[in-house]
């Protein structure tokens, strides 16, 4: 399948302003990202979907390929559907947000594979297992919870699934894992991403903001694939900070 990446890339940030263009070793955050991404195998390209000329300006000064969306998308789901749209020969988008300067090109290669592997499956998404009690019932966490086959049932903010009998603290070592932590990679079929996008946010997606609900509701299939590593985001100024000693060492 053609396969291509898309990050998608937003100017304004509650937490770190302007935090995409933000620099380390003379590259900016958005290309730290961006060259993470295209290590990945198997993907035609990486399209960068900004809402500002400042972020086109800098992709472009960097040789990548930026296309100027609309202010007004609600997510970056949103802003990757209007790529799509102007990409007709392309089967397969991947989600990679643009504040993960560290994302491992494996897991990308693996959340595109999924989609191959699974065709009965609208979507791909990544977890990794939960080993603290004290991330399970962190509503920062948001959780998985899956079948056998690793189709999604569930996403939450909650502790879930619940132990009702309050079970030992070997359940969080247990093998295979029982409680997984969502991890916001993401690939679609471009025929679903286009749907998707249409569609009004679902009721649970309201409740537990959590747009990918709005596919389960729908009954759309989700296949969830495991990753023992996750990528630090840079949501603050503490992050960056953390990122740029890693980056030095």
């Amino acid at each position: 399948m053609n396969t291509h990446v898309v990050i998608p890339a937003r100017l304004a940030s509650s937490r770190l302003p302007e935090k995409l263009l933000l620099r380390v070793d003379e590259r900016s955050v958005l290309q730290h990202t961006h060259d993470a991404a295209q290590r990945a195998e198997g993907i035609s390209g990486v399209t960068v979907a900004v809402d500002d000329p400042r972020l086109a300006q800098e992709v472009d000064g960097f040789g990548g390929r930026a296309l100027m969306t609309s202010v007004d998308c609600q997510s970056g789901t949103d802003r990757i559907a209007e790529v799509a749209a102007t990409m007709p020969e392309v089967d397969v988008f991947v989600n990679v947000q643009g504040d993960e300067p560290e994302i491992d090109p494996a897991a990308i290669e693996l959340v595109s594979r999924l989609l191959v592997e699974h065709p009965e499956a609208d979507m791909a998404t990544v977890a990794t297992p939960i080993r603290d009690p004290a991330l399970w019932e962190d509503p920062n966490c948001v959780k998985v919870v899956m079948d056998a086959g690793g189709r999604a049932l569930y996403f939450s903010r909650a502790a879930v699934p619940f132990v009702r009998d309050g079970g030992p603290p070997a359940d969080f070592a247990a093998e295979p894992p029982m409680f997984w932590q969502h991890v916001g990679l993401y690939a679609y079929r471009r025929d679903f991403l286009l749907w998707f996008a249409a569609q009004p946010p679902a009721a649970l997606e309201q409740l537990e903001k959590l747009e990918q609900l709005r596919a389960l509701a729908a009954g759309r299939r989700i296949v969830v694939g495991r990753i023992d590593t996750v990528a630090r985001g840079i949501d603050t100024l503490e992050d960056f900070e953390d990122f740029c000693q890693r980056f030095e060492n």
